[in-house]
């Protein structure tokens, strides 16, 4: 059995094919096939207020392909969801209906709260000490979304237009970063030695370039050490020197920004780092709507 979970992000647009094991009641999946296309509607949704008509164009194109692949790899059920630059966009319930014209997928267009539900589907805090207390980190190119887990159950959540794309764009606001502040300092006040989880393509990146053994934390430290390297590289030396993708190697640097930030603000001294996502956590909530069709 297959799902697949489309993610349209604001800097990236990506499709998980998923194999779903199942076995002694426990359902898992396996990633089968990850593609991802840099689209960057972030960039007209944040300055223009909508998708422009070669990124609409090249978005429906994509999604064209992604329901070619859905249907040759005999998936079984799929979730298509778009974040921050269709949420913003002014032409995001247009585009949406194309999509659904002309390349045949159903997508939704979610707020931030859910966004945060979907990323924290993936359950990380249950493979981690119950003992301790968690704040999860996604940051993606028009959003960072923000949980606090404490006694293995969420306390707090929420959303805030602060992201890569948007940092970049100049299009992120003082207040904003205020904002966040304040809600972290309340939010976090009660809870002693916070460990981060941090999600996004930016800090698996991150992690990786820092060159730590799987499964251990990174700490503020040494992501702060990694920050001030990338930094000292220009844009063109972090593609041509450091091997990073065109599209990743400006972003890489406010995602950092960003991490360094929450981390500062909540007093946290280390951050794992198990390389899930949006995606991820959109075929955790199928497996979740499927069990329950089961048994209902």
């Amino acid at each position: 059995m297959r799902y697949a979970a489309i993610d349209i992000g604001s800097n990236a647009v990506r499709l998980l094919i998923a194999d779903i094991i199942e076995k002694d009641s426990e359902v898992t999946f396996k990633k089968n096939t990850l593609i991802r296309v840099p689209l960057r509607l972030g960039d007209d949704a944040f300055l223009e207020k909508e998708i422009s008509v070669r990124k609409a164009d090249d978005l429906v194109k994509t999604m064209t392909a992604f329901k070619q692949l859905i249907d040759v790899y005999k998936v079984e059920d799929y979730m298509a969801c778009a974040t921050s630059a269709m949420r913003e966009a002014q032409n995001g319930k247009q585009l949406v209906e194309r999509i659904k014209k002309e390349a045949e997928i159903d997508l939704e267009i979610v707020e931030g709260q859910k966004e945060a539900n979907i990323i924290y589907s993936n359950h990380i805090e249950e493979s981690l000490d119950k003992q301790k207390n968690y704040l999860y980190i996604d940051v993606g190119g028009g959003s960072t979304e923000l949980s606090v887990f404490a006694e293995g159950q969420a306390q707090a959540s929420r959303s805030f237009p602060l992201g890569t794309v948007r940092i970049l764009d100049n299009a992120d606001k003082e207040e904003t970063w205020d904002e966040m502040k304040e809600w972290i300092k309340v939010n976090t006040k009660s809870y002693k030695n916070l460990i981060g989880i941090g999600t996004g393509g930016n800090i698996n990146k991150l992690f990786r370039l820092c060159e730590e053994k799987e499964g251990t934390a990174l700490s503020i430290s040494k992501l702060k050490s990694m920050y001030d390297y990338l930094n000292s590289f220009s844009l063109k030396e972090r593609i041509n020197v450091l091997n990073l993708n065109q599209d990743r190697a400006d972003v890489i640097i406010p995602a950092c920004e960003i991490y360094l930030t929450v981390m500062k603000y909540a007093g946290v001294k280390q951050i794992h780092v198990p390389r899930v996502g949006m995606v991820d956590g959109i075929i955790n909530q199928l497996i979740e709507k499927n069990l329950v069709k089961k048994t209902s």
